[in-house]
Order: structure tokens, then sequence, then C-alpha cells
């Protein structure tokens, strides 16, 4: 039983990451492309005969077989831990019917891992950020991602611990109350992290945004 969950979790993240790669490729990389236009135009000039940097990967390398490897690999390994929690889950922990545990399981874990993270640190493309921080951001990035999994279990035992007593309608509205009230003490406590560089083009750094979250939600 659990082999047979773990395969078919890891079939539906495999066909989960060649969409999100397809997304990717023909919708994120337009902006990709013009934020580096933007910071290659923005960049000094190089002193004359002086060799020309070349990247360690190329771009075509990056744009291609290199991000369908990084996005299916990742598609695969989410699909079969999506499994294990289900298995781990269903029927123990409420009366949900199978589809309606997978749904409950993705739309928290996409809430908790991809939503909160992003709306207090945002993806950036190229020449928006800085590399002296990037260690830090992606810090405080996980930092969030483990408040809004807590809050999540933290909502969700509440809900459960209520339901019995005041029904199922006040205990979701308390338990949800708790999640928002968590999640909002964790966005105002940790530091913000604004590099957009003055003068960057708002468009472009919106349709990345737009784009990288395409890519999530897929």
């Amino acid at each position: 039983m659990m082999r047979t969950l773990l395969v078919r979790g890891m079939l539906a993240g495999l066909v989960a990451g060649v969409l999100a790669f397809l997304w990717a490729h023909f919708v994120g990389e337009s902006p990709v492309r013009a934020a580096i236009a933007v910071e290659e135009a923005a960049a000094p000039a190089a002193a004359p005969g002086a060799p020309a940097e070349m990247p360690e990967v190329s771009r075509s390398t990056q744009e291609t077989w290199g991000l369908g490897l990084g996005v299916i690999v990742f598609s695969v390994a989410i699909g079969g831990f999506l499994s294990l929690v289900f298995a781990m889950v269903y029927g123990r922990s409420s009366s949900l019917r199978a589809r309606g545990t997978v749904a409950a399981i993705c739309g928290l874990g996409f809430l908790a891992i991809v939503l909160v993270p992003l709306t207090k640190y945002p993806a950036n493309p190229p020449a928006v950020g800085s590399g002296d921080t990037i260690n830090e951001r992606t810090e405080w990035f996980f930092v969030l991602i483990v408040i809004a999994l807590f809050a999540v279990v933290a909502a969700l035992r509440l809900g459960r611990q209520l339901a019995a007593r005041w029904g199922a309608g006040t205990a979701t509205f308390a338990a949800g109350l708790l999640f928002v009230v968590l999640v909002a003490v964790a966005h105002l406590a940790l530091p913000a992290q604004n590099e957009v560089r003055a003068g960057f083009p708002p468009q472009i750094l919106w349709d990345f945004r737009l784009a990288n979250l395409g890519t999530q939600i897929i």
C-alpha cells in the first residue's frame, strides 16, 4: 500500500514537474531575459582589452534542460513526500475521503510553504537583490516556512479540539483566526528585505513574480 501511494505520488509529481517546466520556460524566461538585459545595461563597461567574463553555466543550459531537471526532480520529490503525508493522516485526522484529504494536504501545504513566505520575501529576478545578503534572505525565508507550518498544525489542533464543543463552523473560524494571527505576528517580527533598486522596471518585476507563482501553483 505504502509503495503504491509513493509511486503514484511521484508519478503525479513527474507530470506536474513537466507542466511546471513548460510554464516556467515559455512564460517565466521572458522576464528573466528582460531583467538580465537591464542588469547588463547598468553594469560598468569593461576595460579595453579585458577578457569577457563567461558564465559558469550558459543561459541556454539554464533555461532548457537545467531548468527542466531542477523543476522535475523537485516536483517528483514533493509528490512522494505528499503521498507519505497522505498515508499518515488519511482516516486518522479527519472524516474526509481520499480526494478531500489530498486536496486539504495540497492546499495547506501550498499556503504554508509557498504563499505565506512569498508574501514576505517574494522571488526576485536577476538585477534585483544583493549577492551579499542572499544567504540571509534565504534563511529568513525558511524561518517563515517553519513558522507557517507550525501555524497550520496549531490551527488544525485547535479546530479539532473546538469542533466537538462549539461546532464545525465556530471551530473553523477560530482555527483560521489563530493561523492569521500567528502569520501576521511573524510578518511583523521578521526583518524586511526590500532590495529592488531604483529605476528597475516594475512590469518586469511583476511579470517575473507572477510567472514564479504560476510555477509554484502547478
